[in-house]
């Protein structure tokens, strides 16, 4: 647990790290913007369909019980509800990255700065980062099917469905956006996803303390503005912490 509060402390080191430079802070709201807009309109199509997406998956039902058809079938809306805002905080720090890759480029490079910076540092165009934000993302996406997609099916069994499985899509979102958040660190340093992993992997908790609040207030209304440039400097540190034993070790993107 220590490593899960460590985590969590600093995407609030993040916090405080924008609040006393407003300026990267607008920078950074601008990527997040742009996708907030988009994402929302799939939000409220999914909201307005739901309805009709439950009876579609469900035909076994029909001739149920009404009782129990009725919850079966508010299952079946809120396990698709839920699996779709776990895909869609996913990709909405891919789509982010990729959009604002140079400005996080820019906001990565003063937080490093003001820790010391990042000898042999590569750098990289802003095309560049486009196209790695946007390979990575969309491996992060399909890999989070892989769970996403089971916790679907299990988000019909009654109350299993909407108590454990929440919880666990919880998890498997924040784990993927914890990857998503170090990116830029580790671009900075010639290093990829491969890497990403493996290191993040031997600190499973601190990932996950860095990417649970930040995909839980990703869900209030258009704090998704505030919150991604915060969970992106938490994301630095995050990543300065887990490259601390190889960060002189030479690496290619993969």
């Amino acid at each position: 647990m220590r490593d899960f509060f460590k985590g969590f402390r600093m995407f609030g080191q993040g916090l405080g790290f924008l609040l006393r430079s407003p300026r990267l802070l607008l920078i950074g709201a601008l990527p997040a913007v742009l996708t907030t807009l988009l994402l929302i309109g799939g939000v409220v199509a999914l909201a307005f369909w739901i309805d009709d997406l439950s009876l579609l998956l469900t035909p076994f039902a029909d001739g149920w019980d009404a009782g129990l058809r009725t919850a079966v079938r508010v299952a079946a809306g809120v396990a698709v509800f839920g699996a779709a805002l776990a895909i869609a905080m996913i990709g909405f720090t891919a789509i982010t990255l990729a959009i604002g890759g140079p400005f996080y480029e820019h906001i990565a490079e003063k937080v490093e700065d003001d820790l010391g910076g990042v000898p042999g540092a590569v750098e990289s165009s802003g095309w560049r980062l486009l196209v790695m934000g946007l390979k990575d993302g969309l491996s992060l996406v399909l890999r989070s099917l892989v769970f996403t997609i089971p916790l679907l099916v299990a988000g019909f069994i009654p109350v299993v469905g909407q108590t454990v499985v929440p919880v666990l899509l919880a998890l498997v979102t924040a784990w993927f956006l914890a990857l998503e958040l170090i990116a830029v660190p580790f671009y900075r340093r010639g290093m990829g996803l491969k890497e990403r992993r493996r290191l993040l992997r031997k600190r499973r908790a601190l990932a996950l303390g860095l990417g649970l609040p930040v995909s839980l207030l990703c869900l209030i209304p258009f704090a998704a503005l505030i919150v991604m440039p915060v969970g992106f400097v938490g994301g630095v540190l995050v990543a300065r912490e887990v490259l601390t034993p190889t960060a002189r070790e030479p690496h290619e993107v993969r």
